[in-house]
């Protein structure tokens, strides 16, 4: 695991990268203090960068409808906002895809085959591949041989049944395959599986790693 400049132990030929943290800015502590403001007290432990609740894990395994998400959310803050503000206050999160970085990945696809494998859901889908589109000009989806979605998979990070399922559709060699991610656990795993593996900590960027 580095948290400087990228020394591989082979080649590399190719790149699974997370997003939040990594290509996009996030903020967890935004989204917590929007639903402070909406009546939900202490949300940071029913979802933050670490872990998530059972209802909040299989929202991001699309296992709940979204209509049954904000039912949710009125429920556990016993209010009647309207999905709008709900929505708002979840997409709080998402501050954004700095230019540069949006440059350095539409360059680093000639040099690689890169991927994107996120633990996300359909509401935080639909608001960043929007801003993306606005800022970048070009599909999110398309900077990737293929985009992997916990919501679509029906599996989240750190199973190794996530990573391996990108593994195995794509024929990767994991020695040969570099895995980049903000969250320990999520690189543990995959470094458990014989990825090569970048820990991503702040003021760290992708920018930094020399690839």
């Amino acid at each position: 695991m580095l948290t400087a400049t990228f020394a591989p132990m082979q080649p590399v030929k190719n790149i699974i990268f997370d997003l939040g943290g990594v290509l996009m800015d996030i903020d967890f502590t935004l989204t917590h203090k929007a639903f402070e403001q909406l009546g939900v007290q202490n949300f940071a432990a029913l979802y933050n960068q670490h872990s998530a609740d059972e209802f909040f894990s299989d929202f991001e395994k699309g296992k709940i409808p979204t209509a049954d998400f904000f039912d949710h959310i009125r429920h556990i803050c016993q209010c009647d906002f309207p999905d709008d503000a709900i929505r708002n206050a979840w997409n709080a999160l998402l501050i954004g895809f700095p230019e540069e970085r949006n440059e350095w990945l539409l360059g680093i696809r000639n040099k690689y085959r890169i991927y994107l494998f996120s633990n996300t859901n359909i509401v935080h889908y639909q608001s960043f591949v929007k801003t993306f589109a606005a800022t970048a000009g070009v599909d999110f989806n398309s900077c990737f041989e293929k985009a992997y979605y916990s919501h679509e998979m029906g599996l989240r990070k750190p199973d190794p049944a996530s990573y391996m399922a990108i593994v195995n559709e794509q024929q990767l060699d994991p020695a040969e395959t570099l895995f980049i991610d903000d969250t320990v656990k999520n690189v543990d795993a995959a470094r458990e599986l014989g990825l090569q593996v970048v820990h991503l900590v702040k003021p760290q960027t992708v920018l930094s790693l020399g690839l």
